[in-house]
């Protein structure tokens, strides 16, 4: 019987006994007791179960408060190390360097302080970890031919050769952050990580904390010496600033984390600490509305390209450096000069040529000149989109695909010949491509460009349905161009306009400096929508569209277009308008011909490929389809649009510019700016998980002049707002009596929601509403928020035989302090206390897994493209309300959503199924089943349920993978991201060779026959 079984009849019981623990995969230790056959497992205490594994040795929770030397032990602990994270965060001590020698070594040391000299001359003793193996060595600081490094010295081997990393530019040398770590054990000891210009990376442990960090400072001072010396002296500000602009890099370089060092976890506030822990990396799906305020989306989505650029808010507020007078006015008059833009400009029209093709996964077999040249007068703009360009499973999971060259070669081989293009951007998301070209001639008057993806497949995990989107500027109108793919099948135009209004909702352009405002698709003054929109016909019989459309009456079949349908009824795309149709639909036709669908299928004929617009000053002169291009089982699409385009004339531009500066300086001397608020306090009651709440308040200018207001950070913080919270717009110029209403939006997502169940947050926050040249307003935020079994601690939750809202509050906070304590005791296998009786026990894996789990065994092995196809937002609201109240008998909702109801809980814990502080023993051992399995049996107890359970069942739904599409390589790359994250200190760093090592961990088990 497997542990699926075993645990389906353990939790019918709705008293919820323990479950009895899961039998030990193949090549997992067994105690003396089962190998003899004498009863029941027990797990028996190893030797080191009263020090810890040597691999956990002084390894901690970021929940430490439970630890069993109590709070004021830990609060003792903590403050030595806030200590000593300040001290490391301070400047570096300036050594005097010595000359460089003609050769040979010499100890570094010279100038510094008394302990870091005392390291850096007599070596820091410690052990390199390697393989899981510790090696006796040392580390010193020398110099070698005129260069500093570092010198690791092997005790374990006579006479061995020396090691020696110079230490320059591209050298590193990082102290492991004590977060990722689980088990507090008192300890002085550190781990370092250094790499070399041609060295790979290497990890030692150092057992004197406080020499180890001495070495360290010696070595940041050693950096930031070398990179004083390649700066160029600068004789006066007017100088240095041009040198600015000239070496942007040599700039970043002087920030702490491009000297080597990041940024230390250990001195982030804890509500940061706790709110990393689930950010990711690469597209997300949450809801529509609210994104998160854009520095917070900004530094999450980007963190990997972006560590080390200075966190800033994208709003007007900033980008005309409102700290000063100067900048106040300028933002001012740019918002004066934008209402004014009448009086100095020109409309002049430029032709668009924009095309859509699904091309079902093929590479190109003919020249595109049919589809892109098939007008006499070549085009000043061509938008090309294509969807699932690739259609492989690897590629769903964002790797880089061979097709995107192969497109993009025969694109640019068949642009129009009587013109020079030249590529302006190209953006692509797994099989959805997005090509921007202009005229050569026209390349001087485009500017601001910017790209964007957001996937809506399942969780955001997999981006075979979403959009990609280019925005730019050209001569004084704003462009945005979105290329989507949807969500496929005939009933579910549902989920549809969710694709739409989740796009819509999340995709916004900000810039890594934060020079430039935020805008989202809806900002620009031309939206131009293309794609796969996948919306079909309203009628089943294949054969009675395809005799509609041999008599021409297609505008009979285009009343029954669910496009057109939802436009009606506002439901998704109200705004845009659509060229009449008069081609044939251009989907489903036998791939190479110009043959309706004659598979088994047979799929009704619908005009999937779309393309729309919204603005002024646009003309559609052609929209058709392309029959000569029969590469794909669809047909291309392409419109031509006039569009008129706004060219400022300089002269009159100056004149209206120097008539507004007149009038700002009569205005300022004579009148002060004002708003009155129609409310103040707010008050949001039963704020829940993912489900938006949303009170609006009025802003008026009562005084006499233009005004710019903003929503600013309190004097601590570097957020205007907490993450749950965002203010819409956030900033903004108001004319005098001149109102516009704010939104306020509460959203407790995933990274948020943790802080907010163990009561360490609350549904409280202080606005402060910021006036140039004015006060600031102050709103009350208040609330009452209702705890979720999303985002809380496996511990805790096993913890809890009843659904997590009957838990009274204070019990909710004793048990996150207790879940440290339970972790350790399950990790070291110490039983627990006799006085605990049966009922008071943990559940061996929280019924919440098990409930979703063993729904999805009993409806689901057979589902088609399970964990491929998102849930309904609906559903999955119910899903969680019903989870966080009762215990079920059935789970409502579709199986997708039941599905994605489960990888939102795997992504919401606070530490995934796999803890973090063994996710590198994951990679180090991925090439060997028998460690990965040895890995495995050191989880606490009820993450190993957990995983062996979830592998468990993922072996049941590949045994049905003809019926449900689910391949072991998908479900591991899918997996892997919820079931074996990095620790959040690396979540950056985390290269694709760590990724592929990650799944290959995940992909053994996969394989692996059934436990016996």
């Amino acid at each position: 019987m497997t542990p699926i079984h075993r645990c389906r009849l353990a939790f019918q019981t709705r008293a919820f006994p323990p479950c009895p623990a899961p039998r030990p995969c193949k090549g997992e230790p067994r105690s003396a007791n089962q190998r003899l056959g004498a009863g029941p497992r027990t797990e028996s205490a190893p030797k080191w179960a009263l020090s810890g594994p040597p691999a956990l040795r002084g390894r901690r929770c970021s929940e430490s408060r439970s630890h069993p030397e109590g709070r004021r032990g830990v609060a003792g602990r903590r403050r030595r190390r806030r200590h000593g994270a300040a001290r490391r965060g301070l400047e570096p001590r300036r050594t005097h360097r010595e000359p460089p020698g003609a050769g040979g070594e010499k100890p570094a040391g010279r100038g510094q302080g008394r302990r870091g000299a005392q390291a850096a001359a007599q070596g820091l003793l410690g052990a390199e970890v390697r393989a899981g193996r510790r090696e006796p060595c040392a580390l010193s600081l020398a110099q070698r031919g005129g260069r500093y490094g570092v010198v690791i010295r092997s005790q374990e081997r006579d006479n061995s050769e020396l090691d020696f990393i110079p230490i320059n530019s591209r050298f590193k040398c990082v102290q492991e952050a004590e977060e990722t770590l689980l088990i507090d054990i008192a300890t002085n000891s550190c781990k370092i990580r250094i790499q070399g210009d041609k060295t790979a990376e290497r990890l030692f442990e150092i057992p004197d904390e406080e020499h180890c960090l001495g070495f360290l400072s010696e070595v940041q001072s050693i950096q930031e010496a070398q990179l004083k010396d390649s700066l160029p002296e600068h004789k006066d500000s007017a100088s240095w600033h041009q040198m600015e602009k000239n070496l942007p890099g040599l700039l970043q370089a002087s920030s702490p984390g491009a000297l080597g060092f990041e940024d230390d976890f250990n001195a982030l506030s804890l509500e940061k600490k706790r709110n990393m822990q689930n950010h990711q990396a690469g597209s997300r799906r949450d809801p529509p509305p609210p994104p998160v305020p854009p520095s917070r989306q900004f530094h999450r989505e980007r963190e990997g390209t972006s560590r080390d650029q200075p966190k800033v808010t994208n709003t007007m507020r900033k980008m005309f450096l409102p700290s000063t007078q100067s900048g106040q006015r300028e933002g001012l008059i740019k918002h004066v000069l934008a209402k004014r833009e009448k009086e100095y400009v020109n409309l002049e029209n430029f032709r668009f040529f924009v095309g859509t093709w699904n091309v079902n996964g093929q590479s190109p077999d003919s020249g595109l000149e049919p589809w892109l040249a098939c007008d006499t007068e070549p085009p000043d703009f061509y938008c090309i989109g294509f969807q699932e360009l690739d259609l492989s499973t690897e590629a769903f999971f964002y790797f880089d695909s061979a097709k995107e060259q192969e497109w993009l070669v025969a694109v640019e081989r068949s642009l129009h010949p009587q013109a020079k293009y030249k590529k302006v951007q190209m953006v692509r998301l797994v099989g959805m491509m997005l090509l921007v070209f202009a005229r050569k001639d026209q390349l001087s008057n485009i500017r601001e460009v910017m790209s964007e993806s957001v996937g809506t497949g399942i969780i955001g995990k997999m981006g075979n349905k979403g959009g990609v989107a280019v925005r730019f500027v050209f001569h004084n109108t704003t462009f945005c161009i979105v290329n989507s793919h949807l969500a496929a099948h005939v009933e579910d135009f549902e989920r549809r306009n969710q694709d739409y209004k989740d796009i819509c909702a999340r995709m916004s352009f900000v810039t890594p400096d934060g020079t430039l405002p935020q805008h989202n698709i809806m900002k620009h003054d031309v939206v131009i929508w293309l794609g796969d929109l996948n919306y079909r016909l309203c009628i089943p019989d294949a054969n009675e569209v395809k005799s509609l459309i041999s008599k021409n009456e297609l505008q009979k079949l285009l009343t029954y277009d669910q496009l057109n349908i939802q436009r009606i009824h506002k439901k998704a795309f109200a705004d845009f308008i659509e060229g009449e149709i008069k081609f044939i639909p251009t989907y489903k036709y036998d791939s190479k011909t110009d043959r309706w669908d004659s598979s088994g299928k047979c799929r009704v004929p619908a005009w999937c490929d779309r393309i729309l617009w919204r603005g002024g000053n646009i003309n559609q002169l052609h929209y058709r389809s392309h029959m000569d291009l029969k590469t794909s089982d669809h047909k291309p699409v392409s419109a031509l649009f006039h569009i008129g385009v706004k060219v400022v004339d300089e002269q009159r531009y100056r004149k209206v510019f120097e008539d507004i500066v007149r009038m700002m300086d009569r205005m300022e001397n004579d009148f002060l700016p004002s708003l009155e608020l129609s409310r103040r306090e707010f008050h949001f009651e039963n704020v829940k998980f993912r489900q938006l709440q949303k009170q609006k308040f009025q802003i008026t200018n009562n005084g006499q002049v233009p005004c710019h207001f903003s929503f600013i950070p309190k004097l601590s913080d570097k957020q205007y707002c907490k993450p749950w919270l965002r203010a819409e717009p956030c900033d903004g110029y108001l004319e005098p009596n001149e109102s516009v209403d704010i939104s306020l939006d509460v959203y407790v997502s995933k990274d948020s929601v943790t802080l907010l169940n163990s009561g360490e947050d609350k549904i409280e926050d202080i606005l402060v509403l910021h006036l140039d040249r004015g006060k600031d307003y102050f709103l009350t935020i208040s609330g009452s928020y209702l705890p979720s079994c999303f985002g809380t601690s496996l511990e805790a939750l096993c913890r809890m035989r009843q659904p997590i809202r009957e838990v009274p509050v204070t019990k909710l906070i004793d048990l996150g302090e207790d879940s440290f304590l339970e972790k350790e005791k399950s990790v070291l296998q110490i039983g627990f206390l006799n006085s605990e009786d049966a009922s008071e026990m943990p559940l061996q894996m929280p019924k919440e897994i098990w409930l979703l789990v063993d729904h999805l065994y009993k409806h689901a092995c057979h589902q088609e493209d399970l964990f491929q196809t998102p849930g309904m937002q609906e559903e999955l609201q119910q899903i969680i309300d019903c989870l966080d109240t009762s215990i079920p008998e059935t789970i409502p909702g579709s199986n997708h959503s039941v599905a994605e109801a489960l990888l939102i809980f795997l992504e919401a814990l606070p530490e995934p199924v796999i803890c973090y502080e063994l996710y590198q023993r994951c990679l180090d051992c991925s090439h060997d089943s028998r460690l990965c399995r040895q890995v495995i049996s050191q989880l606490p107890r009820c993450h190993r349920s957990v995983f062996r359970y979830l592998i468990s069942f993922l072996r049941e739904l590949l045994k049905y993978s003809e019926d449900n599409n689910v391949s072991a390589t998908m479900i591991a790359n899918l997996f892997t991201s919820l079931l074996l994250r990095p620790p959040p200190n690396l979540m950056a760093k985390q290269t694709q060779q760590d990724r592929q090592r990650a799944i290959n961990f995940l992909y053994g088990f996969l394989l692996a026959g059934d436990e016996e």
